[in-house]
């Protein structure tokens, strides 16, 4: 994700469901620990699956199995989630968690599809200038927030305001956007910003210094109440919203109704919400720590996600009463390089070490088919992912030899390759996880095959991997992304620095030029350049997406599972029959 940038995240981890949440940015990496997201809906299966095996929507076989307690329940659906921190304001999130609850009560100018391209939220359409600096959004009419106050330009205009404050802290970025006068404001140079015009109750006009392809959704994001959340308003001081965060006014699908830490936070359907209220009235995420599969099984929770091992679809399959659905993640693995180190600058050492490694052994064969690897920096759901011209880097022993001898890297008497006195020894450093001790497993065998010695060093802890990390002792770090959303999430890594030693002037470019138009079929040519680039060079070994099962309680209806946005996109319109 850009630094600072919210993204629409839906994390599942353990069954416990992220759905919209500040991500951590894509120059900070994040835990490959797991954690995936659920992904994009699919047809219907109409046939029975054989056992482990589900391409498609399965319905549920029989839903007289259902537990009791799930047949009671008429008006409220429960989904489990990892407890949240109470911080629930929008811009102002403690925990990835938080978002997962503000994306529930609020909505944004802007949402995103299937593809991660923008459609209408609260603004009905939206104008961009020819010269694509100036943004104009145009307002549903009759919008509210959840007391039945008015939401109008003035609410777009605070919100936009406050983010530019200088003593705004919070991880979004709206200065990506270069807002004209966002600066001068930030500075206290001026007491408005120059760019920000209300035109009207309902029109909002925004322009920017320079062309920026994300400006259209960052602009467009939450919306806060002026009249609530602006009322004590001074320049430089916004502890005063840290009181709100508990008692947040929102205007989206449903409100809050009590936050018990550590059990659940309920949520009541907001009659003034602009897609009219919520079909169920009722919704709870379920915030106990325990085993999802049990709280499936026993009726305790409606939805959950899981990894699509054959072992967990079938498991899931006997229970007759769920909704099986597949997905792939929205984010990608890699390890990533050290090129600070002199044998990894060579552009065949890395290519190499790509080949030498059994991608499919370790990510796919060993978790049982519930990955599939990965080549470019995006994820597949995304409108710029593209397999042309990409090297799929297949497992070719052979090859990688010939491009180490090419490199000056020859066999020494003990089968490690040597050059200028010195061994091909890669230091890894990855989290201490079942799914690394596989890969250090395979990967000492497969790149000893190739004379390359590999050393290992495992942390429980992810902060200390990423102090080892930030001191630059290592060769190969494995991490997996945040959630991506624009493309450009998912290559700023390869121009800001984040990877150690890495510095191509054409990937640079390319990057700026995929800033640089908002025009979608002009980007999707510049990104499959950039990708063919990044895939020649071999900064990362790009590992896998992650293929999950979504499993519900097969009386919920209208369920549409929004890569981008997660269940709270379809949330509204969720019935139990």
């Amino acid at each position: 994700m850009r630094k600072g940038l919210f993204s629409v995240l839906t994390i599942i981890i353990s069954g416990a469901l992220l759905l919209s949440a500040c991500s951590s940015p894509a120059s900070t990496p994040a835990a490959e620990s797991g954690k995936t997201e659920a992904g994009a809906t699919t047809s219907e299966q109409t046939t029975t699956p054989a056992a482990g095996s589900i391409t498609s929507l399965v319905k549920a076989t029989d839903l007289a199995k259902l537990p009791e307690n799930a047949k009671k329940r008429t008006d409220t659906i429960i989904v489990g989630l990892t407890d949240p921190s109470g911080a629930f304001t929008p811009y102002f999130l403690q925990s990835g968690y938080d978002g997962n609850v503000t994306s529930v009560l609020f909505s944004s100018l802007v949402k995103v599809d299937e593809k991660g391209l923008p459609i209408p939220g609260l603004a009905e359409k939206w104008d961009i200038s020819e010269d694509q600096l100036t943004y104009t959004y145009h307002l549903r009419k009759d919008l509210k927030f959840s007391d039945g106050s008015p939401l109008t330009a003035e609410d777009v205009a605070f919100t936009w305001t406050i983010l530019h404050d200088k003593a705004y802290d919070g991880q979004y970025d709206i200065l990506s956007t270069n807002v004209k006068g966002g600066k001068a404001y930030k500075e206290g140079k001026a007491t408005s910003i120059e760019g920000i015009k209300v035109i009207d109750p309902l029109t909002i006009s925004v322009t920017v210094e320079k062309v920026n392809a994300t400006a259209l959704q960052v602009l467009g994001s939450d919306v806060l109440s002026k009249a609530y959340y602006g009322k004590d308003y001074k320049f430089g001081q916004l502890d005063y919203i840290k009181n709100l965060h508990s008692t947040p006014l929102g205007n989206g699908p449903y409100k809050l109704d009590k936050f018990i830490p550590g059990q659940e936070v309920r949520f009541v359907a907001n009659e003034n919400y602009y897609a009219g209220k919520p079909e169920t009235e009722h919704f709870i995420y379920k915030t106990t720590e325990g085993d999802a599969f049990q709280f499936i099984e026993t009726g305790e929770q409606d939805y959950g996600s899981f990894s699509a091992t054959t072992d967990n679809i079938d498991r899931l399959q006997k229970l007759g009463f769920l909704n099986l659905e597949p997905y792939t993640a929205s984010n990608y693995g890699y390890l990533q390089f050290n090129m600070e180190h002199e044998a990894l600058k060579d552009k065949r050492v890395r290519q190499a070490l790509t080949y030498g490694l059994d991608r499919q052994t370790i990510y796919v064969d060993s978790n049982q088919g519930a990955a599939t690897i990965a080549n470019i920096p995006t994820q597949q759901s995304s409108w710029s992912y593209t397999e042309e011209g990409i090297n799929p880097y297949k497992y070719d022993p052979e090859k990688a030899k010939q491009l180490l001898d090419e490199a000056g890297w020859k066999e020494g008497t003990d089968g490690i390759r040597e050059k200028d006195g010195k061994k091909l020894s890669v230091h890894f450093i990855g989290s201490k996880k079942k799914g690394t001790d596989i890969f250090i497993a395979v990967a000492k065998e497969n790149y000893a095959a190739i004379g390359v010695q590999l050393e290992a060093e495992q942390f429980a802890d992810f902060n200390a991997q990423i102090a080892k990390f930030e001191s630059g002792d290592y060769d190969l770090v494995s991490f997996s992304t945040s959630i991506l959303g624009d493309p450009s999430d998912g290559v700023l890594s390869f121009v800001d620095g984040e990877v150690k030693g890495y510095d191509n002037p054409k990937v640079k470019e390319l990057y700026a030029k995929g800033l640089a138009t908002t025009d979608i079929e002009e980007r999707k040519a510049i990104y499959k350049e950039l990708y063919q680039v990044i895939n020649e060079d071999a900064p990362y070994i790009f590992t896998s997406y992650s293929k999950l099962i979504l499993a519900y309680n097969g009386r919920i209806e209208n369920i549409k599972i929004n890569p981008s946005q997660g269940i709270s996109a379809s949330l509204p319109e969720w019935t139990l029959k």
